[in-house]
């Protein structure tokens, strides 16, 4: 009994000093192949590297294995096949694995440069089961799209009349409406004309297509932003994540001309460059316009525009749940009072006569 317990004593100290060795080697190997970790990932883990470091990690596994087949091995011809001999097999294998898995978790980490940098979680004040839009703040947001964003974006599938009684008056509706100009018809000449919009007309496209807003913006084609909060995962955080993480590239990135970074955005590179600066737009309420404003109002404006109807489906799923529990407790109640009878009477046998 004594060797057992110097040999589990001896395997402790050796399990320490193999973590230490193997956090030492990850670190050595990330450095080897360019990768670093500062609070986010840079852009140069590229699938180069990635692929470099999974050679690496099937190598050391490898090596590792046929150790501990060789060690096995030796073991075996000699005949001494203690306690002591298997445990340091099985930590010999345990050791191979844990490599191994480290070695994928680094590659599933530098994964992340190429897919952006997770949004973080922002409280919407209309995320709770009952809460609602803040209607002022869609107001604003239609205010920030309408100046900033649609230049470039378009909204094809919202119309004016949309905004009457969430954001505005059906007067000031209208009047939004007549600034801008659609093409109708044809006309009794059997010719288009313009006219001015109104309400039941959809918000104008700023490229007449694809084509015509890839030429101007140097190729990227800038998204429709009717359902962008529900087209991209995590959508709302995203998009303000977005919209408000524009900052200079840390050391030893470059970003072609053309391109801005944002480590929110897949593979760090925009063309968009950052459009949110405090005091861009004046709102109409007195509201300072900060660029972290700016952006809640716009992604709440945004988040209205994809679920026009939270509102009314909130509402409707409250009442259908009260109606529901009613129901429940008629149906207990009723259950008790047709089933107590049966269940509590009394069933005396006499079993002399």
């Amino acid at each position: 009994m004594a060797l057992p317990m110097r040999m589990k004593g001896t395997l402790h100290k050796i399990s320490n000093w193999l973590a230490t060795k193997h956090c030492a080697a990850i670190s050595n190997c990330h450095t080897k192949y360019g990768l670093r970790y500062d609070g986010l990932w840079d852009q140069a883990h590229n699938a180069e590297a990635c692929n470099e470091i999974k050679r690496a990690v099937d190598l050391s596994l490898n090596q590792q294995l046929q150790a501990a087949a060789a060690f096995t091995s030796k073991q075996n011809q000699s005949g001494g096949d203690s306690v002591g001999m298997k445990s340091l097999k099985a930590l010999a294998l345990l050791g191979a694995g844990v490599s191994g898995l480290f070695g994928f978790a680094g590659i599933a980490a530098a994964d992340e440069a190429e897919h952006g940098l997770d949004s973080p979680s922002y409280p919407w004040p209309h995320r709770g089961i009952l809460s609602s839009y803040d209607h002022a703040s869609i107001r604003r947001g239609h205010q920030v799209f309408q100046q900033v964003c649609a230049s470039c974006h378009s909204m094809s599938l919202v119309t004016y009349r949309d905004l009457v009684g969430i954001a505005y008056t059906e007067e000031e509706a209208k009047s939004l409406a007549a600034e801008i100009e659609v093409e109708d018809g044809p006309n009794d000449e059997g010719e288009m004309f313009t006219r001015p919009g109104k309400l039941s007309d959809r918000f104008p496209k700023p490229y007449a297509n694809e084509q015509a807003a890839r030429f101007a913006n140097g190729g990227a084609y800038p998204p429709d932003l009717s359902l962008i909060t529900k087209a991209r995962h995590n959508g709302q955080n995203y998009v303000f994540a977005l919209l408000t993480g524009y900052r200079e590239p840390p050391a030893g990135i470059s970003i072609r001309e053309g391109l801005h970074y944002n480590p929110y955005f897949p593979g760090g590179a925009i063309a968009m460059p950052k459009m949110l600066n405090d005091g861009a737009v004046e709102y109409e309420d007195g509201t300072p316009a900060t660029e972290a404003q700016m952006g809640k109002d716009v992604v709440t404006f945004l988040s209205w525009a994809a679920e026009p109807e939270m509102e009314e489906r909130k509402l409707m799923g409250f009442k259908w749940i009260f109606i529901f529990s009613l129901a429940l407790l008629q149906a207990g109640f009723y259950r008790r009072w047709k089933w107590a009878p049966v269940k509590s009477r009394k069933m005396i046998l006499d079993v002399v006569n």
